[in-house]
């Protein structure tokens, strides 16, 4: 009874360490996303994750023969929580950068570099990008705004950014184009882009713990595929306005 209990034990230790990091890991993988920010990812009326970065998902998880969940967390702890193990892979529309691969690594891009946008209120005038300028915390927009002339004030949510610029409490906002274009077209032309647009970061690609790289590899074969069969380029199209012949 004794020796059971032992060998129970080492096979519980033996999944909790596949679970937490190191090249083995159980076929159950779970994804953290932050869920508000469409059409990367989102939380649909029943409650559940959506957008883009859900069907990407669950396509490159049926790819490589593994049974995922998503988790959602916030954008401002969502590299610390992976590394801690609370989820295996982030899927959020996290650009890849140097700063970031500092931490943990990335899988090759699945959406390419988006250019970023200024965004204000009709009448602004492009001076905006000067002044007071909204941005999400621990973005690649809030890095790049912090070493401009203008002054930087940082959200936790990408929503918030946008209130601050119907509240006039910031002149401008600071974001993916992809991700301001529908409150542009939904704003009546109360909203507006600013020049200039900025290129920034290397594409968005899968964060995973750097002990992982077993995962990642079955995410970059997976994407590979979807590259190569269209479904990708698919469902870009379907949902950045038919965005086309991306890959």
């Amino acid at each position: 009874m004794k020796l059971f209990n032992t060998a129970a034990r080492a096979a519980t230790l033996a999944v909790s360490i596949g679970l937490l990091g190191g090249n083995a890991f159980a076929e159950s993988v779970r994804l953290g996303t932050e869920g508000a920010y469409p059409p990367f990812n989102f939380v649909n009326d029943s409650g559940e994750i959506d957008g883009f970065e859900r069907e990407v998902g669950d396509t490159l998880c049926k790819l490589a023969e593994l049974d995922c969940t998503w988790v959602k967390n916030d954008w401002d702890s969502i590299i610390p929580n992976l590394v801690s193990g609370n989820y295996d892979a982030i899927i959020a529309g996290m650009s890849i950068t140097d700063e970031r691969e500092e931490v943990i690594d990335f899988t090759q891009d699945y959406y390419p570099p988006d250019p970023s946008f200024y965004m204000a209120l009709k009448g602004a005038g492009d001076d905006a990008i000067n002044g007071v300028v909204a941005a999400q915390t621990s973005t690649i927009q809030a890095s790049y705004i912090a070493g401009s002339d203008a002054t930087l004030v940082e959200f936790a949510t990408p929503d918030e950014t946008i209130a601050a610029v119907k509240s006039g409490e910031a002149d401008a906002v600071f974001a993916d184009a992809a991700f301001l274009q529908k409150y542009v077209d939904e704003s009546g032309g109360d909203l507006v882009f600013l020049t200039p647009t900025v290129s920034l970061g290397g594409g968005v690609g899968m964060g995973i713990r750097e002990s992982d790289t077993e995962l990642t590899a079955k995410f970059n074969a997976a994407i590979d595929t979807m590259k190569k069969d269209g479904s990708l380029n698919a469902l870009i199209a379907k949902w950045f306005d038919g965005r086309k012949d991306v890959y």
